[in-house]
């Protein structure tokens, strides 16, 4: 299970400072379904819903993808594709021959982007996946009439068999186009935010076609969830809560999310909008940002280091490798790296690691260790559920709505009326 290590902080407060009772309150006021948003709180016992609707039903989707297609272009933006394509680069950075190519779209509006992405899928065979509660969102919208016509011209007739809606169960744009046209269709379950719906079609779907194991997946996720509903100071979710609350509390305005795995990058994008979109309202919240270590401390070493002390550092970390690579020993030593010879990758980052916290600590950064037993399918889904579910205390405990996100409207207003939109 997730482990909290709190002891990086130990130099900035004591742990009998975090506010525990707290923390107990939210966990209580989520549980219990009495708080604000409690209507969108349905994740909670999402996994044990997939296992017992939809999930046979994904699994024969991806089935038959994966036996005729060699790619699937999964088009979404914000919830509708960040944890899938985190949990993908996540778990199958290397795919195999028999693994389709994923392509995300929909979620940008460049054109050169959308055109690469035309030119690397060329001739292939591929299918879609369209991931919208609306389907009336700019981005995701515009990428479907693009690549639904060249579905068209592809496959004729039998396009509509190549395409797959996963959105509301009921209304909606894209809902009634697909049942107008025979699409088969998955849900977006109602009392599911986008941010919290990795663990619905909107994550599995994509994460099957790229060979994921979503029973695993789902399994280990139902297990997590009960391990987390602990209510004691032990539960690491109310543990990294307290601890980013207390932080904020005395000037820690920016949480750093760091990993020493590149295949992280997109489950820290994730995390970004779990807890930006989930806490940043009411002119209060902690900035979510992340790096890539060792690479961004070439980079971004200097600032975290010495820059003005508003900061604090979450590092995630995998107790095992999946791999292991030795320094080879090289005769004459021209590179002064032989007192490395023998010794494993692993043992290098480990101890990169160790001083980096060290150095970042005596800067004045507090670090929060969470680590995982193995960057594997149960990993991954005891990751997402204790995020969530430390992202919902937390935004409890700081006074918010964590399942709402009233600013996202504001931009989108202007762009229709600058855009011409009829009504605006």
């Amino acid at each position: 299970m997730v482990k909290v290590d709190l002891s990086g902080t130990s130099a900035f407060f004591d742990p009998a400072e975090l506010d525990f009772a707290a923390a107990a309150a939210a966990h209580r006021t989520l549980a219990d379904k009495t708080g604000a948003g409690s209507e969108f709180t349905g994740w909670l016992e999402l996994p044990q819903r997939i296992r017992d609707g939809e999930l046979k039903a994904i699994l024969s989707a991806a089935q038959r993808i994966r036996g005729r297609s060699k790619a699937l272009v999964v088009i979404g933006i914000g919830g509708s594709y960040l944890g899938a394509r985190g949990a993908i680069e996540l778990l199958r950075p290397v795919p195999s021959e028999d693994d389709p190519k994923i392509f995300f779209v929909g979620n940008g509006l460049s054109p050169d982007a959308l055109s690469d992405t035309v030119t690397r899928l060329g001739d292939m065979d591929f299918d879609i996946n369209v991931i919208s509660k609306s389907g009336t969102t700019l981005e995701p919208a515009l990428a479907f009439r693009v690549f639904r016509k060249m579905l068209k011209e592809k496959y004729g007739s039998a396009a509509k068999k190549h395409i797959f809606a996963t959105t509301d169960a009921h209304r909606g744009a894209l809902k009634s186009l697909a049942d107008a046209e025979g699409w088969e269709c998955f849900v977006v379950p109602d009392d599911v935010g986008g941010r919290y719906s990795v663990l619905s079609a909107v994550g599995l779907l994509p994460m099957a076609v790229a060979g994921i194991d979503i029973k695993a997946v789902i399994n280990s996720a139902i297990i997590a969830f009960k391990e987390l509903d602990l209510r004691s100071p032990e539960n690491p979710a109310w543990q990294y809560a307290a601890a980013r609350q207390y932080l904020y509390g005395h000037g820690r305005s920016i949480e750093i999310l760091g990993c020493y795995e590149p295949s992280f990058r997109f489950m820290a994008e994730w995390w970004k909008q779990l807890y930006g979109e989930s806490e940043g309202k009411n002119g209060i919240g902690i900035f979510p940002a992340s790096v890539e270590f060792t690479a961004d401390l070439h980079s971004m070493g200097q600032y975290i280091q010495d820059g003005p002390r508003t900061l604090m550092e979450t590092i995630v970390s995998f107790e095992s490798a999946r791999s292991s690579v030795s320094v080879p020993f090289e005769m004459g030593d021209p590179d002064g790296l032989n007192y490395l010879a023998g010794k494993d990758y692993a043992d290098i980052c480990r101890t990169a690691s160790d001083a980096v916290k060290a150095a970042h600590i005596s800067g004045g950064v507090p670090n929060i260790g969470i680590s995982v037993p193995k960057r594997d399918e149960a990993g991954f889904a005891e990751l997402v559920c204790f995020f969530e579910l430390a992202c919902a205390i937390s935004g409890y405990m700081s006074g918010v709505n964590p399942f709402d996100q009233p600013g996202v409207e504001a931009y989108k207003k202007n762009m229709f009326k600058l855009l011409g939109k009829p009504g605006t």
